[in-house]
């Protein structure tokens, strides 16, 4: 019986972030890994991912965790095929295609512009998906739920459920959140950032959205269970501030694996 698959991913999300934060929902998943991430911006970052190349340790010689061993999801053809067996071997332009080909309904939510499907190059991360559903801001988190919920609910057969995170993007808000969210603390080349007010916006996202999360990580607890960040976000390291540039703040992010029962 083919398991129903969770890809989960908490935007711009830093390893010490989850580290601090108190997630014991998302923590329960599984082994927490320091991992690198193949892209320091979204859509680069999920492009891979969508091709089954997510993040990883390098120095690890294990399947899944590292995925130049062995793949989660390996597209047929697509490079080195390491040296253990993958979990899904699939064929097409991307994971997501893969997946629907083996019988899988494919519902996404992504909460951060790169996945709004009204611009083409929203369309080349969302258009294979059967459904998806892009909210139009970073702070939506219980409507995508909604949305997800239902569209799991209207569906049969294995379903591979994705949902990109925004909570945990800049500048770092929540539903109900006690600051003000024009008041970004972490701007490219800006002068008045504040690296200790990132941390604790970014740890407090991070919880509100782990209790959020607590129905559907549930409701996968027996499935195939994929989460990690798509990236990190620099705060003040070697000068630098928030992400799309190549450092070890920015490419540095928490991967967790939770495998159905065999």
């Amino acid at each position: 019986m083919r398991p129903d698959i969770l890809f989960l991913t908490l935007d711009s999300c830093r390893y010490d972030s989850f580290v601090a934060a108190r997630a014991p929902n998302l923590k329960a998943v599984g082994e927490l890994r320091r991992a690198k991430s193949p892209s320091h911006f979204t859509f680069g970052a999920h492009a891979a991912f969508f091709m089954g190349f997510t993040p990883g340790v390098a120095g690890m010689a294990a399947p899944f965790v590292n995925p130049k061993f062995g793949k989660i999801f390996r597209m047929e053809h697509g490079g080195f095929a390491g040296h253990a067996q993958p979990f899904f071997e699939l064929t097409g332009p991307n994971i997501i295609e893969g997946l629907r080909r083996v019988g899988y309904s494919t519902i996404g939510s992504g909460a951060v512009g790169w996945f709004n499907p009204d611009t083409e190059t929203g369309r080349v991360l969302t258009h294979s998906f059967d459904a998806f559903f892009y909210p139009g801001d970073t702070s939506s988190l219980r409507r995508q739920l909604r949305w997800l919920d239902t569209e799991m609910v209207a569906r049969t057969g294995p379903r591979f459920v994705f949902l990109n995170v925004g909570e945990t993007h800049v500048p770092y808000y929540h539903e109900g959140a006690l600051w003000d969210r024009t008041i970004n603390p972490c701007v490219p080349f800006g002068a008045d950032n504040d690296a200790a007010e990132c941390r604790r916006r970014q740890v407090a996202c991070l919880e509100f959205v782990d209790t959020a999360l607590a129905g559907l990580l549930d409701r996968f607890s027996n499935q195939l269970t994929l989460i990690c960040a798509d990236h990190g976000d620099a705060w003040g390291e070697d000068g630098l501030w928030e992400h799309g540039i190549s450092h070890d703040a920015v490419l540095e992010v928490p991967l967790l694996i939770r495998l159905p029962p065999s």
